[in-house]
Formats: C-alpha cells, sequence, structure tokens
C-alpha cells in the first residue's frame, strides 16, 4: 500500500489564484481529494483537468468538504463568498491576508455560523508551495482543536506554526515580519541609491549589503530580550548618543550625494526623541517604546 491509496480527507479550496491554485495542487498532488471554486470559472479548468472537482458555486463547495479553505482577495471577499453557504459543522481555515482584528471579527463570525474557525498567515510565494527547502510556512492560530484536526493536512503545501488561540494572531506575526522586511528594504533602497552613480560595483556591492544586513539582524533577539526585561543599558556596545551622532553623517551623506533623506528621517527622529528623555546609556531599543505611544 502506497501513500496514496490511503484514503485522505477531502479539502475544499475557495480562490484560485497564484496561492490558491499552488495549494490546490500541492493538496491534490498528496492524494487529497479537492474541491475547488473560483468566481471566474475558467480559472478551475486547470484544476479540472488535473483531478479536482470544480463545484458550480461556493455553497456546494463548502457542502462536499467538512474543512474548507480560503484563499480570497480580502476579509470581505470571504464573508461575501461565504454568505450563502452553510459553515454548520465545518472547520474553516482563511488565509486570506487580513489584518488581527479581522481576523478575530471573522471568527466571531464564523461561530455564530456554527463552524470553528482557524486564521492564517501565509509566510511564502506561489513558488514556495509544495516546495519544503524553500523554507516557507503558515502562521496559524484560532479553533486549537480545529488546527490539532487538520495539523497534517494543512502541512501539505507549506509548513505549519500554530501562534495560539487567539484568532488575530496568525495575522499578527503576519503582518510584524512583513513591516520589519518593509523596514529592511527600505534601508536596502537607500544604500543602494548612495552607491549607483558612483564608481563601485553594484553587484558586488550588493552582495555586501545582504551580508552586513544579515549580521545586523542578529541584534534583533537581544532587542526582544531587553523589551521582556525593561534592561536598556546593560551590555550596551553601541548607546544611542553616539548613534545620533552618527545619523548625522548618515544624512549629510545622502545630501552631498543628492540623495532624499525621506527614509532615514522618521528613525533618525525618533532616536533624537529618546536621546531627550534620557536615553542616552540606552541601545536603541527604547524606540519601540516611542512606537507604542503613536495616538491609535
Amino acid at each position: 500500500m502506497t501513500e496514496h491509496t490511503i484514503e485522505k480527507p477531502r479539502v475544499c479550496v475557495l480562490g484560485l489564484g497564484d496561492m490558491g491554485a499552488a495549494f490546490a495542487r500541492a493538496w491534490r498532488a498528496a492524494g487529497h481529494p479537492v474541491t475547488v471554486w473560483n468566481r471566474t470559472a475558467a480559472r478551475a479548468e486547470p484544476l479540472a483537468a488535473e483531478g479536482a472537482d470544480v463545484a458550480a458555486t461556493a455553497a456546494d463547495a463548502v457542502a462536499a468538504s467538512d474543512l474548507v479553505v480560503t484563499v480570497l482577495w480580502d476579509d470581505a471577499s470571504v464573508g461575501a463568498v461565504l454568505s450563502d453557504a452553510d459553515l454548520t459543522g465545518k472547520d474553516l481555515v482563511n488565509v486570506t491576508t487580513s489584518t488581527p482584528e479581522e481576523a478575530r471579527a471573522r471568527a466571531e463570525w464564523a461561530s455564530a455560523r456554527g463552524a470553528r474557525f482557524v486564521s492564517g498567515g501565509i509566510m511564502a510565494v506561489p513558488t514556495m508551495v509544495a516546495a519544503p527547502e524553500a523554507g516557507g510556512y503558515v502562521f496559524y492560530s484560532g479553533s486549537a482543536d480545529a488546527f490539532a484536526r487538520h495539523e497534517r493536512t494543512l502541512s501539505v503545501p507549506l509548513t505549519t506554526r500554530f501562534v495560539g488561540e487567539d484568532a488575530g494572531h496568525a495575522a499578527l506575526h503576519d503582518v510584524a515580519l512583513l513591516s520589519a522586511m518593509s523596514g529592511m528594504f527600505a534601508g536596502a533602497a537607500h544604500g543602494l541609491a548612495l552607491v549607483r552613480d558612483a564608481d563601485v560595483d553594484l553587484a558586488r556591492f550588493g552582495a555586501l549589503l545582504s551580508d552586513f544586513l544579515a549580521a545586523m539582524a542578529s541584534a534583533v533577539p537581544d532587542t526582544a530580550r531587553r523589551l521582556e526585561s525593561g534592561d536598556y543599558t546593560t551590555g550596551v556596545a553601541s548607546n544611542l548618543a553616539m548613534q545620533v551622532r552618527g545619523n548625522a553623517t548618515l544624512l549629510r551623506t545622502a545630501e552631498e550625494r543628492g540623495v532624499s533623506t525621506e527614509l532615514l528621517r522618521p528613525y533618525t527622529r525618533l532616536m533624537e526623541l529618546r536621546l531627550a528623555r534620557g536615553g542616552a546609556e540606552e541601545d536603541g531599543t527604547g524606540v519601540v517604546d516611542l512606537l507604542s505611544e503613536v495616538p491609535r
């Protein structure tokens, strides 16, 4: 008996964009029967040719499986697509990109319709699906029982990381990591802008920049530990006073090179504010406290 002859649970996939289609294909390849639906029916045709069952409506697709996976455009799309579906007794796993509050509200919405809810935050692009060596994974949070029941199935497209029963935590982890990535790319863009018109080998500099950012990222766990302990001064190698003085050179160099300082100035201003409040002997951890003071 092979793995593919063992009966595996059917999966319903709603939404066949690049990611939804990649998930559906991964389950089909692993021997799961799959029912799919997409608002634009033509997008289901390639999957039908590969053995997936195509439902005429989203409600029909939901009826076919206890495990319903939504991979849609946004949170509002989830409510609209499932408006006519009977979710009683279903386990709804929503990997549509959402905010934490949207995920919590969707969990309540699902519960009121008789379903258990699990929210997902995908840390991968479609080409990483069903390619473990690529390192992609999905954060999941919400119903621990529903996740435990389907963990093996959910692990087929991408590795799973369950981050708690608060339905908003998967989205929170997702957005927090992506926000950090955005800041990193902003810094990389500024660095590249400084050297692009100089007599610098850009490919070689790009490799140097990548290695440098990776090395600097090793300080992040220490910052997290300082936030937990509240100790921002013990064992500081480069204190805030020194960093703020150094920032002046960064800004002057950008001006000399004709490069905008708009990516540097917001962070610089926060460091200067923390310094003005007496943080001279701290590292940069106190900036996190300032960000938490921003009116919401």
